[in-house]
């Protein structure tokens, strides 16, 4: 007589697959051609659905030009070997995700996936990757993880070739810097244009301190007096980005891109006149002696260091008498600790 297993509840908890949702879309041609978040999430849900899974956690990737990175698809790993090392017996072992290349960008990601030992379900294309898929499938997998890895190697070669082409055409092919902003021309073309609020401070910083009275340190200050900051971040300005400003050549009507310099069709806030005056300046060159230092100096802005910048003195306070101090043991000779005047190089001898 044979029996017949009864099923129980604890058995459709143990059979039942709980899994995370991976949702990513990286340009707005993607949106456009279907692939949006609201469309891979409820595609994501209706195959968890059909497929009697439990969805525990939804992870959202939505990569835009200015907010590049994975963090969610960070956020997904970290969150699946915290589930496996836990060894709880809900824990997620599937990962829904539309397509190869949604999830995979590069063999790393695949190689991540991989050792956490969970099944990859790629609803639009009908399959199911996992450590016990045949190898056959394994190897045309790999194949798409490949492909989707070409994309992205040919995207970004697809943009530097774009944005060479810009520069050479005299467009700045990047984020406007200090001064000016980006926008729209009526072609459709994305270029650069003064920034009504911005420019004529950025203008200002160059005819003052092209008189060559003045010292960065006092240019961060008149900087910030005028309500000049750093637009994107709204933080003050600093010496390093009153130096970058001053050194950049984009407000003189050309700039640097990929090493090279091309000349640009975008407004100029300076003549090269002042510009040149300004780096000379910045070298040591034709620097007013009423210049606002503390101290004058002899010699001062004639000697230079290797790297081509000028040297600068430093004043120190004559010492009002020999300070001394305990030193360690002089000359290994094992007389205990000696004594080391400040005041001179050696050690002293009593």
């Amino acid at each position: 007589m044979s029996r017949r297993r009864v099923k129980s509840r604890n058995d459709d908890y143990s059979q039942q697959k709980f899994a995370v949702l991976y949702a990513r879309v990286s340009t707005e041609r993607q949106e456009k051609e279907g692939y949006s978040i609201p469309a891979q999430l409820k595609h994501g849900f209706d195959y968890a659905r059909k497929n009697n899974m439990v969805l525990k956690q939804v992870f959202v990737e939505a990569e835009t030009a200015k907010k590049s990175g994975r963090k969610e698809f960070t956020k997904m790993l970290k969150y699946l070997s915290d589930e496996k090392k836990g060894g709880r017996k809900d824990r997620a072992t599937c990962i829904i995700v539309e397509k190869t290349n949604r999830i995979y960008r590069n063999l790393s990601d695949h190689a991540k996936i991989d050792d956490l030992e969970v099944e990859v379900h790629l609803y639009k294309e009908g399959e199911i990757i996992s450590k016990d898929s045949r190898s056959s499938k394994k190897l045309f997998h790999g194949f798409r993880v490949l492909i989707a890895k070409n994309e992205i190697d040919n995207l970004s070669e697809e943009t530097k070739k774009g944005m060479l082409e810009k520069a050479e055409s005299g467009i700045y092919p990047s984020c406007a810097p200090l001064g000016y902003k980006n926008i729209v021309r009526k072609d459709k073309k994305k270029v650069i244009a003064p920034d009504d609020g911005q420019a004529p401070l950025v203008r200002d910083l160059f005819i003052q301190y092209g008189t060559g009275e003045h010292s960065l340190r006092a240019m961060v200050k008149k900087a910030r007096e005028m309500g000049l900051s750093c637009r994107n971040s709204g933080k003050a300005i600093t010496k390093s980005t009153i130096h970058s400003v001053l050194t950049n050549p984009i407000y003189a009507g050309s700039f640097i891109w990929n090493g090279v310099e091309y000349k640009g069709s975008h407004e100029t806030l300076i003549d090269r006149e002042l510009y040149d005056r300004v780096q000379d300046i910045l070298m040591g060159k034709n620097r007013s002696v009423s210049q606002q230092w503390k101290h004058n100096f002899l010699f001062s802005g004639m000697m230079k260091c290797a790297c081509g910048c000028a040297m600068v003195g430093e004043e120190h306070p004559p010492p009002t008498q020999a300070r001394r101090r305990p030193a360690k043991n002089l000359g290994g000779q094992g007389q205990g600790p000696g004594l080391r005047d400040d005041c001179h190089p050696g050690p002293s001898h009593s």
